[in-house]
């Protein structure tokens, strides 16, 4: 089973998700909590897989939860799922830390997916967003993004490293990555540390959209 935990503000929400999730055989929700301060205090106590992360929430936001996440070390995967079609919100939130982003109008199987996704390693972006984050970097519309700024690679990628960078921008964790190229979990966890590095990138996620940004991945 898959350890999710929920925050969000609104408790008819948390209990909705919930009660989704619990028809799933794969998830289960560990733990709830209602603004940014309660979730650093469950996710610590509790150590989910998953976090399905509100970004607009009182007092202390998604934004700012994802962020005292990274500062604090708790290193687990954390899904945004709101109901904000923002461009702006997707790149602060994938700058901050998430792993993925969803509008809270997915299906249930859509959800345990990108649930399961992020729990193997993964990311997940809807590919509406990606097109849009897509043309926005490349018209400049996104000036001084860290995941989407610095120099290109000094070192180039290998042909083996574009063919990992093109499925991680797919949202493939490692595993299948591994069984689509048809090698080991190991070797394809040492193409991602290589492409993150000549990347200068701290997670997949940026370095997705660093890649876009200077056509890497066309």
């Amino acid at each position: 089973m898959i350890r999710v935990c929920l925050v969000d503000d609104q408790h008819l929400v948390r209990q909705g998700i919930r009660r989704l999730l619990d028809l799933s055989e794969e998830v289960e929700v560990v733990a709830e909590a209602d603004d940014g301060m309660a979730a650093l205090t469950v996710i610590g106590a509790e150590r989910p897989d998953v976090v399905l992360l509100d970004l607009r929430m009182p007092r202390h936001d998604g934004i700012w939860t994802l962020e005292a996440l990274r500062e604090s070390g708790l290193e687990v995967p954390v899904l945004v799922l709101t109901t904000f079609d923002d461009d702006e919100l997707v790149l602060r939130a994938l700058r901050a830390g998430a792993r993925g982003y969803l509008l809270k109008d997915v299906t249930l199987a859509q959800l345990v997916s990108a649930v399961k996704a992020l729990a193997e390693g993964g990311t997940l972006v809807r590919p509406a967003i990606t097109d849009r984050l897509l043309r926005a970097l490349r018209e400049g519309e996104a000036p001084g993004s860290e995941a989407a700024s610095g120099a290109v690679p000094t070192s180039p990628l290998t042909d083996r490293e574009l063919e990992v960078l093109r499925l991680l921008s797919a949202g493939l964790s490692n595993r299948e990555i591994a069984d689509s190229l048809f090698l080991a979990e190991g070797t394809v966890k040492n193409h991602v540390s290589s492409v993150l590095m000549k990347l200068g990138s701290r997670d997949r996620t940026r370095a997705v959209l660093r890649a876009l940004h200077h056509g890497l991945l066309e």
